[in-house]
């Protein structure tokens, strides 16, 4: 699959590729043809033996990504049928990133919400600004977070954060997310790019091969989730709920929704 208008690849140095969101009049929001985009640009720079890193950013710095564009739920998603699909797409999308062969880096500023948080924690390394947004607000909208993509937050964080992050919905900025974990590093705003890019350089000088094995390594020590496939199946039931459909209807009205456990 060609690169889609809204995400891009570029290849700034020999052996390191850039993927940009580029859709900054939405915050980089996502819809559904992004997320399939981004799955299939993954597993074609997996596929590239020249490559030794993936760097992941936002067009502008205005943010890495705001998450799904909620706007285009009512096309994309709203029955159980588009649910799936959609759940499909998303998961592909997300592990056919976290199993890159290649060492990946998250570029992160401005707004890194929902799931541009979740592509985010997908990355080896998180490099973020001091005054980011990052979390994800899955409550907010009364959405059912996947297993395989809360895994990463666990693993990165630990149970704690994972429950400030899920539970709460807290909201951090970049340097409470480097305290808690969430972020490999955390620089001034204005010198994210550098650092990132720097990071990258850092890992295309050492050898290719040895980076691969000790990425497929430490994932493999996390072992498989233990998690049925009715588990997997269920977390789509949060499209069933009177709760999802009011925050729905109270997102698009810009008012707070209220939850009746419904």
């Amino acid at each position: 699959m060609p690169d889609s208008p809204h995400i891009r690849t570029e290849r700034p140095e020999p052996h390191i590729a850039l993927v940009v969101f580029d859709r900054p009049e939405k915050r980089n929001a996502f819809d559904l043809a992004m997320w399939e985009t981004l799955g299939a640009v993954m597993r074609r720079l997996s596929d590239d033996e020249s490559l030794r890193c993936v760097v992941l950013r936002g067009a502008g710095a205005e943010a890495f990504s705001a998450g799904a564009d909620i706007s285009a739920f009512a096309a994309e998603r709203g029955t159980r049928a588009k649910e799936d699909r959609y759940g499909r797409v998303l998961h592909e999308s997300l592990q056919a990133l976290r199993t890159c062969r290649h060492p990946t880096v998250a570029m992160i500023r401005g707004v890194c919400i929902g799931g541009g948080a979740g592509i985010a924690t997908m990355c080896d390394f998180r490099v973020g600004g001091e005054g980011i947004r990052f979390g994800i607000t899955a409550r907010n909208l009364g959405i059912w977070y996947p297993y395989a993509e809360m895994d990463p937050v666990v693993q990165i964080a630990g149970y704690a954060v994972a429950a400030e992050v899920f539970i709460e919905g807290r909201i951090f900025t970049g340097t409470e997310a480097h305290q808690k974990g969430l972020l490999s590093r955390v620089v001034p705003d204005d010198r994210v790019e550098e650092e990132a890019m720097a990071l990258a350089r850092r890992i295309a000088e050492g050898a290719p091969l040895s980076a691969r094995f000790h990425k497929r390594a430490l994932q493999r020590l996390r072992g498989p989730l233990p998690i049925t496939p009715e588990e997997e199946e269920a977390v789509a039931d949060f499209i069933l709920t009177a709760d999802f459909q009011n925050a729905y209807r109270a997102f698009l009205a810009k008012r707070k929704p209220v939850f009746e456990g419904r």
